[in-house]
């Protein structure tokens, strides 16, 4: 049976009370499909969503974290300061961190280990921008992202990675990629990561989609083979339309 991970990332959204209410709301949705729902949330209502969700299944998570245990490091939060709060999972090189923030591969690797390290799952987020797609290097693009973020990686922390592939080109350009694109470059990462591995690691692993996937759009894209899921970002700020993709998965199973 076909895995899935509908993962909401609500980027920099919601004070502490909006998400504990959020999280009681969805916690009472009661999905049978609980285990394979999670929510990324700002480091401030990490602990509220964690309380409001509990018993109910769901993951929870953050959306970045620093690679070294401690030191000065001023304004960053540490991978035991988010093992202290139970997370599940840890956005790893967002698109927006790696532009915004000089997110690199070298950075990106570190915190994979630390994680892996310390039994939360990273969810590695890839792609490329619109310049590299037009010029047609999107899977030269997206394999060397790949190459650098697993180095030093073994096959057996591998399989404890799910990869996010976001097509930054179709991300606030007006350009739409389409179910066949989306599955396109999933199937392409799968490839890469069997190469790497071997085809039980890539098998396994979960691939989610991250662009702009929502109620309308979901049961298209999670219908296609290599594509595990989605990360959620606007469609994951209301309850109902949340729910409206955790149940389109669901229906495919």
């Amino acid at each position: 049976m076909k895995k899935y991970l509908i993962a909401g990332n609500w980027k920099m959204n919601k004070v502490t009370a909006e998400a504990a209410a959020f999280a009681e709301e969805l916690k009472a949705k009661n999905f049978s499909n609980a285990d394979e729902v999670a929510l990324l949330v700002p480091f401030t209502q990490l602990t509220a969503v964690g309380e409001g969700l509990k018993g109910s299944g769901i993951g929870f998570g953050a959306q970045n974290v620093h690679f070294e245990k401690s030191g000065a490091f001023t304004g960053e939060i540490s991978v035991p300061m988010l093992e202290e709060i139970g997370v599940d999972y840890c956005i790893v090189g967002h698109s927006e961190r790696r532009e915004y923030f000089g997110e690199t591969d070298e950075t990106v690797n570190k915190k994979l280990k630390a994680l892996i390290l310390a039994g939360i799952t990273p969810i590695l987020c890839v792609g490329e921008s619109l310049e590299v797609r037009e010029g047609k290097g999107e899977q030269t693009f997206v394999a060397s992202q790949l190459f650098a973020d697993f180095e030093g990686i073994g096959m057996a922390d591998a399989s404890k990675v799910v990869v996010a592939y976001e097509p930054i080109w179709a991300i606030g350009t007006g350009k739409t990629a389409t179910p066949d694109q989306a599955e396109e470059m999933c199937a392409f990462i799968r490839g890469v990561i069997g190469g790497m591995y071997d085809n039980s690691v890539a098998d396994d692993m979960l691939i989610l989609y991250g662009g702009s996937m929502k109620a309308s759009n979901a049961a298209d894209l999670l219908a296609k083979k290599d594509i595990n899921g989605g990360l959620i970002g606007g469609a994951s700020l209301k309850v109902d339309d949340f729910s409206a993709i955790v149940d389109a998965a669901a229906q495919l199973k």
